[in-house]
């Protein structure tokens, strides 16, 4: 009993800890610029191979999604407000960067850091109530000491406070190795602000220009463009067109001046 009275000192000091850190001390609220600072330092940062356990209680490695980016997603299950928001955009631009870049070109991970209550029946319960059945898309449990250490990799802040939790809207993408690529932050996600990294990862960095492949990954990175009369993206023929007319303009040229050669020499 003593033990679990001081193991609950020790938890509240380390938020109380916490919480102070990313406070405003004029305003006493969220500080968000001290946040997002601690939040992008984080990119670069290789991530750990934790253990999870899925929405079925099996056990999952994050070295389960290497080779392809992975979209990670820290939520709690009790939130009412930010959490069902942030998922729900969410879905809408994995949806839109599926139909850019090609079903499972990259994996989408939802992560409870409530540990407690977020259990895999509660992020079953959660996937289920938005409607979310994707396959690429995970929901995903785990112990007080992952989430702690899962957190400071990714550079996510969260602490307890009167509504539940304080944390950044962060959604972070990682590479096909597990490193930090990019933090997108926001409760109403951007399209491009998503889909441009992600298409970056699956076709610009690792795209080998020597290659008939690593060209035609090259080609659909520039040509496949955001259209925000749709809110989608489309392939642009519109480059290959301008290129012909410049090809046509150049041979017309190189054509006079070869015929103007040949006429003002000598006979």
């Amino acid at each position: 009993m003593v033990a679990i009275v001081i193991l609950a000192i020790a938890a509240t000091a380390v938020a109380k800890s916490k919480n102070n850190q990313f406070r405003d001390e004029a305003t006493g609220g969220f500080d968000h610029a001290r946040a997002l600072a601690y939040s992008q330092s984080a990119v670069g940062t290789r991530i750990g191979d934790y253990s999870f356990r899925n929405r079925h209680g099996e056990p999952v490695k994050l070295s389960d999604f290497h080779g392809k980016p992975l979209v990670i997603s820290l939520i709690y299950t009790s939130c009412y407000h930010t959490c069902p928001l942030i998922t729900k955009q969410l879905e809408r631009v994995v949806q839109i960067a599926g139909d850019a870049l090609g079903e499972g070109s990259f994996s989408v991970a939802s992560i409870g850091f409530d540990t407690q209550a977020d259990t895999p029946e509660r992020m079953r319960s959660y996937a289920r109530e938005r409607g979310i059945d994707v396959s690429n898309w995970w929901f995903l449990s785990a112990d007080a000491a992952t989430i702690e250490d899962l957190s400071k990799g990714l550079g996510f802040i969260f602490f307890p406070s009167p509504k539940g939790f304080d944390h950044l809207a962060q959604t972070t993408i990682l590479d096909a190795q597990g490193r930090v690529y990019r933090q997108v932050y926001g409760e109403l996600l951007n399209s491009p602000n998503f889909v441009e990294p992600l298409k970056e990862l699956v076709w610009g960095l690792e795209a080998d220009p020597a290659t008939l492949s690593g060209w035609l990954k090259g080609v659909r990175l520039f040509c496949t463009v955001y259209d925000p009369t749709t809110g989608r993206y489309r392939f642009d023929y519109s480059i290959f067109i301008a290129l012909a007319v410049g090809i046509i303009c150049l041979g017309s040229v190189a054509v006079f001046i070869i015929r103007a050669w040949r006429q003002s020499r000598p006979s």
